[in-house]
């Protein structure tokens, strides 16, 4: 359906009502925006087009198309106000309804599948982590954009002045991993995490930087540091078009919110493959968390993924892949003559008082969970870990008067209990990756497969897993 809008002069919306925080509805005669009980007018005239293409995995794209936009000053009010941008996506459950095949993708805990001996907590996501916030941009248009944004907030103050320590390990590192050097010089995140394709790394940057730059406090700020991770979603997006524009990031960045965290072809996740060879995968955004016991702290660990690898599918010790026939080095010939790629992104947090050194150590056994799922982290992959800590009593002012700084530290021998987290963590986020991910038609009529649930379950059963 398509519905024209015209603007009653009247306030702008709402500064920090976010378009994809509620479900919505549009009334064509008055030019509304309609939530449950809120309604503001737009805020300028648009023309808004209705339509969810093919095989897009439940993605409705929502256009809006600007007339005689005023020049906006960059301040904090204008990067918080929802307006509508150039291209807008939302998902259907941002309008207050599900396609049933995203209402039936199971997690894999729905399964039967919970790696570990550790309990998850009560999202089994990365927001577990107390003050974490993830958002989304997803971005289908026509028959080949198929890409997004996610966006990572460690707390709710400005991570500038209260910055976080952090630590980046990398397992391959063919990839564009923006702001790693002074991660690694310095041990800290000054800017939230953003994740994309390949192509907008630069995009994405500097819309970081608009973003800190806007926050109250940092009027006097002359550097910042944006980090910003991608995988490459050229097979399922025409990725030399870079399509994604600063306000895209920016939205996702406005987005983010605490509670349950959308996954599969979502965010930067929307065009991403992983594992097999001729019946590609679809890949996409999973999260998962582990909640310690009070004999080791009580410690949450949470973990967020783009998954976009190769290798063999592993599910809880089974095979599937190779049960599926689609898997690395079936075709020797053909695998050995091109570069293997993908990448994965995997996104580290917790409220365990640890410093650089402590995250790397952490961040290294983050891979033995990747591995379980069948990763062989091959020469044409980046595959990145970023952690940080979100305890307060490790952040770490921009300005301070203090000469010498002390904070306390979990000991490196009781460390073990979130190194055992952490693996299993990771490892269910890439199984929930793939399981919550739709089939998608993208570019060159290319087409990665949502992983086929009676197959699967067929499969684990006959290796004695699953429900």
């Amino acid at each position: 359906m398509v519905l024209g809008c015209q603007e009653r002069k009247s306030k702008p919306v709402q500064p920090g009502f976010h378009l994809n925080s509620f479900p919505l509805a549009l009334t064509a005669h008055t030019g509304y925006w309609r939530t449950p009980g809120v309604s503001r007018p737009l805020s300028q005239r648009v023309s808004i087009g209705l339509a969810p293409p093919a095989n897009s995995g439940g993605i409705v794209a929502l256009t809006a198309t600007h007339y005689n936009r005023p020049r906006l000053s960059l301040t904090e009010e204008t990067m918080r106000r929802p307006r509508l941008v150039g291209l807008l996506l939302v998902s259907l459950s941002a309008l207050g309804t599900k396609t049933p095949q995203a209402q039936t993708r199971p997690r894999a805990r729905q399964l039967g599948i919970a790696p570990g001996v550790f309990a998850p907590g009560p999202l089994n996501a990365i927001t577990d982590v107390p003050g974490v916030r993830v958002g989304h941009l997803t971005l289908i248009q026509g028959d080949d954009i198929r890409t997004g944004a996610t966006a990572i907030v460690p707390h709710p103050g400005n991570l500038f002045q209260q910055k976080v320590p952090a630590a980046i390990v990398v397992g391959n590192g063919f990839g564009k991993l923006i702001g790693s050097t002074q991660v690694k010089e310095l041990g800290q995140l000054e800017t939230p995490i953003l994740l994309t394709n390949t192509l907008n790394v630069w995009e994405a940057a500097a819309a970081l930087v608009d973003y800190t730059l806007a926050q109250p406090g940092n009027e006097e700020v002359l550097s910042v540091n944006p980090v910003v991770g991608e995988t490459n979603d050229g097979w399922l997006n025409d990725i030399r078009r870079r399509p994604l524009r600063r306000e895209h990031f920016l939205e996702a960045l406005r987005s983010a919110a605490t509670g349950p965290v959308e996954e599969g072809s979502v965010g930067a996740g929307t065009g991403t493959t992983a594992f097999g060879f001729e019946r590609q995968i679809k890949g996409g955004i999973g999260t998962s968390s582990r909640l310690l016991p009070e004999a080791a702290g009580s410690y949450t660990v949470g973990v967020l993924v783009q998954s976009n690898f190769a290798g063999i599918l592993t599910i809880d010790g089974v095979p599937v892949g190779k049960e599926l026939g689609s898997y690395d080095y079936q075709d020797l010939d053909a695998n050995v003559s091109k570069l293997r790629g993908g990448s994965c992104m995997v996104v580290v947090a917790t409220d365990a008082p640890l410093d650089v050194r402590q995250l790397e150590r952490l961040a290294w056994r983050a891979f033995a969970g990747m591995a379980r799922t069948g990763a062989t982290f091959q020469p044409g992959s980046g595959d990145y870990l970023i952690a940080f800590s979100v305890a307060e009593s490790v952040r770490i002012p921009h300005h301070s008067s203090a000469r010498t700084t002390g904070v306390t530290l979990l000991r490196h021998d009781r460390l073990g209990p979130l190194f055992q987290a952490v693996a299993e963590a990771t490892e269910e986020a890439i199984y929930n990756s793939v399981l919550r991910a739709t089939t998608v038609r993208g570019r060159d009529a290319h087409v990665a497969h949502a992983l086929p649930l009676d197959e699967l379950q067929r499969i684990l059963k006959k290796y004695g897993r699953g429900k």
